[in-house]
């Protein structure tokens, strides 16, 4: 992305006389403000693993229910 910005001359000659450029200055700006940085698109994919693999992890102990446990009757037996 680039964005372009005016900043006084006073602070571009003070950065210069530094020995940095202006453009390398807004950018360690930008830095310092958010150090928060995105993770990556497989760090997101590990975690997303991750995830499935602890909440089905016991899932071969839990014990099949019946049929009818999903009619429709067993479904709205308490609100005749």
């Amino acid at each position: 992305m680039q964005v372009l910005v005016t900043i006084p001359d006073e602070v571009a000659a003070q950065v210069v006389a530094s020995g940095r450029s202006p453009e390398s200055y807004v950018q360690e700006l930008i830095a310092e403000r958010n150090p928060i940085q995105q993770p990556s698109i497989a760090k997101k994919l590990a975690d997303l693993e991750s995830f499935f693999t602890e909440i089905t992890a016991y899932s071969g102990k839990v014990p099949t229910l019946p049929d009818e446990a999903f009619s429709r009757e067993s479904l709205y037996r308490d609100h005749d």
